[in-house]
């Protein structure tokens, strides 16, 4: 049986185009004005009133300039012309994985990180479609929300940030938690699931509370399964198989390219690819380093063609792993003239 998980993805608004991607349909554009930063407030004005009226019955209408400008507020005239790029977007690239590898070009529109990360959110929610490895789906959470990581008998653990966040604040007991944090009563360390194959089963109803945390040590399901996803998402959206297997270090005399899954990643990979001394406690920031290599060498750049491509995952100093999954669209050695 095939599982059903990320419900707020919007995955269920969309089509399958002919090719595999995902169509874009007017619900799915018609879910963003019925986010909280879209309603129109009490105070709103009645041009705002009619335009979001207006744009839930036609999606797809053209607003022109004076329509935008008419708006009272400033903020509801900046909300909705950050919703029209990003409507526009998708509609003239024919799939949201067009419109996600787009943003990424010269000249791209300018979207929020928040948008960003729903179209990674909703591509991995399709690629992942009848996997049914919970592995693989908490592991795909790293490409579009923020982990924190900490260490436990020797093992990397990481859970979402804003999980941690909301926990610590309430002690898991929701708004009487909050209350009773706010009255100054020290709540009880809350402790949350580590994902393991007894209980794997159960990530599935809860996969939209991101309340599970994944050990991405090595040679752990976890760590496994982060590469297997790596794996599908850049085969579905560059079109080019590859295998991504851990590595514990980089050991290459002839090591010609890498690339850092996050910004951590990338400047502490640069340092040591320049042959840099790199300090021991930034180094003990890198989490997981893999080795990917084409199937199809010839997809590479001929000076890289055969050759691994290093990529590595790394915390922040504050122990936060904010992953870059476009780094791996843009920055692969591919020969774009093949």
């Amino acid at each position: 049986m095939s599982h059903d998980f990320w419900l707020s993805s919007g995955y269920h608004l969309l089509d399958r185009t002919a090719e595999g991607r995902l169509g874009v349909t007017e619900d799915f554009i018609r879910a963003y004005l019925s986010r909280p930063e879209m309603m129109p407030p009490d105070e709103a004005c009645a041009q705002e009133r009619a335009l979001h009226a207006g744009l839930l019955r036609e999606p797809l209408r053209v607003v022109p300039p004076a329509e935008l400008a008419a708006l009272a507020d400033p903020d509801a005239r900046e909300n909705f012309a950050i919703f029209l790029r990003l409507r526009d977007l998708l509609q003239q690239s024919g799939s949201v994985e067009a419109a996600y590898c787009a943003l990424f070009r010269p000249g791209a529109p300018a979207l929020p990180a928040l948008f960003i990360d729903q179209m990674a959110a909703v591509i991995l929610r399709g690629l992942l479609e009848g996997r049914d490895d919970p592995f693989q789906a908490r592991a795909a959470e790293l490409f579009f929300r923020v982990q924190r990581s900490s260490l436990r008998d020797g093992a990397i653990l990481l859970a979402d940030d804003e999980t941690v966040e909301g926990l610590g604040r309430t002690g898991g007991f929701g708004a009487l938690g909050a209350l009773v944090a706010q009255a100054g009563t020290v709540l009880r360390e809350v402790e949350m699931d580590i994902l393991t194959r007894e209980n794997g089963e159960a990530y599935w109803a809860r996969s939209d509370r991101h309340d599970m945390v994944l050990d991405i040590s090595f040679t752990r399901p976890g760590q496994d399964a982060f590469a297997r996803v790596l794996e599908a998402w850049i085969g579905h959206l560059l079109g080019a198989e590859v295998q991504v297997q851990p590595v514990q270090t980089i050991r290459d005399e002839r090591w010609v390219w890498h690339v850092g899954l996050d910004a951590e990643a990338s400047t502490i990979m640069n340092a040591l690819y320049q042959g840099e001394d790199v300090p021991e406690e930034r180094l003990k920031q890198v989490l997981a380093l893999f080795r990917l290599d084409f199937r199809d060498p010839s997809l590479m750049l001929p000076r890289v063609a055969g050759r691994p491509v290093y990529l590595g995952l790394a915390q922040d100093a504050a122990g936060n792993v904010r992953m870059k999954p476009q780094n791996l669209v843009v920055n692969l050695p591919l020969n774009t003239g093949h």
